[in-house]
């Protein structure tokens, strides 16, 4: 109501001022020739934007322009048939123009006839005249009419975003959720064969799933944690995994340009899946077993690299499934245009590359 109040305000101002200065006439006149194209616009506008629109605004585009090109004449007879309705009322109310270029001009218009008001070349003759003087009002509801789709599009793709979003980040806490159990269980194995056969290295393997442990139940539930908790993370992973396996078994992990991470920020568990993936799958090629990962961080820049055997007779579905899905739609909405990602199935092995700029 405030934005139609200030529209109809500021036009019917322009047209009292102009009546005013150009029109030599004075302000209480000034009032009833603005006062009667107000009413005659007010009809068109609200009767086409609010009574006639919202019912053909369904139709085909066809129909659509159709009835639209026939409303614009009956428009102006609406327009003309007001206009004329509203000088009958002043001419009643004993009101008159008596100066300026209009002196007169409300009685001669109240005793116009129906077919002066309305016939077909005064219609023509006023074409124009009416299109001119509804222009703006049109304009400017339809300028608003876009920027209220716009806003609502957007609003709806904020929403969808949100629920993208959630999404994520319910896949995630289900990701940790599998990671908890399952690698506490394989782990807890290990360390107990340790501590049976008492090596020294059962307290190491402690610390070092205390801190996958403390890392996946609380620093990454934030949307992003330090690079170098994310990396401290993927060293101790690799290193509980390593006791599954002999220590002649082919697995590498090199990591560079960790000394000049300081400041930088990752979304946490992103590579999670390609790693799991990595042990899930590798190390049974029995030609050639090997995990190699390769972690370099550049110009802000963070690169990683995996590449991994796997044994075809036991792979019977795509690589990845649900948690690649999961990865990309992260990467898609934290790292958008940032991020590069290649997933390559070689002849005996996979291959991810990943590129994030942080």
């Amino acid at each position: 109501m405030i934005f139609h109040f200030m529209m109809w305000f500021f036009f019917s101002t322009l047209l009292f001022v102009y009546y005013r200065f150009d029109s030599k006439i004075t302000y209480f006149e000034c009032f009833l020739m603005t006062f009667r194209t107000f009413v005659s616009n007010a009809v068109i506008f609200y009767g086409f934007f609010y009574l006639i629109f919202p019912k053909i605004k369904k139709f085909r585009i066809t129909n659509f322009l159709i009835i639209t090109s026939v409303l614009i004449p009956f428009s102006i007879y609406i327009w003309l048939i007001v206009n004329n309705s509203m000088f009958r009322l002043y001419h009643y109310l004993g009101w008159e123009i008596k100066t300026g270029r209009f002196d007169g001009l409300i009685k001669v218009f109240a005793n116009q006839s129906i077919k002066e008001v309305i016939g077909l070349e005064v219609v023509l003759s006023n074409i124009m005249l009416v299109i001119y003087i509804l222009s703006p009002f049109f304009f400017v509801k339809i300028l608003f009419e876009i920027v209220r789709i716009y806003n609502k599009t957007t609003q709806l793709q904020q929403q969808k975003l949100e629920v993208e979003i959630q999404n994520v980040n319910i896949e995630k806490d289900f990701l940790k959720s599998q990671l908890n159990p399952h690698f506490l269980f394989n782990t807890l194995n290990n360390l107990y064969g340790l501590i049976v056969r008492k090596d020294d290295s059962a307290p190491e393997v402690v610390l070092n799933l205390s801190d996958i442990m403390s890392y996946t139940l609380y620093e990454s539930n934030s949307e992003k944690v330090a690079l170098e908790k994310e990396l401290d993370f993927i060293r101790n992973y690799f290193e509980l995994e390593k006791m599954r396996y002999p220590r002649d078994k082919n697995i590498q992990l090199e990591i560079l340009g960790d000394d000049h991470i300081a400041g930088l920020y990752i979304a946490p568990l992103l590579t999670f899946t390609f790693i799991e993936n990595a042990f899930k799958y590798g190390l049974k090629n029995c030609a050639n077993q090997f995990i190699d990962q390769k972690i370099k961080v550049e110009n802000d820049t963070f690169y990683f690299v995996l590449e991994n055997d796997f044994d075809k007779t036991e792979i019977k579905k795509e690589f990845g499934g649900i948690g690649l899905e999961n990865v990309k739609k992260r990467l898609q909405l934290l790292y958008p245009n940032q991020h590069d990602l290649k997933i390559t199935t070689l002849e005996n092995s996979f291959k991810v590359e990943l590129k994030i700029n942080l």
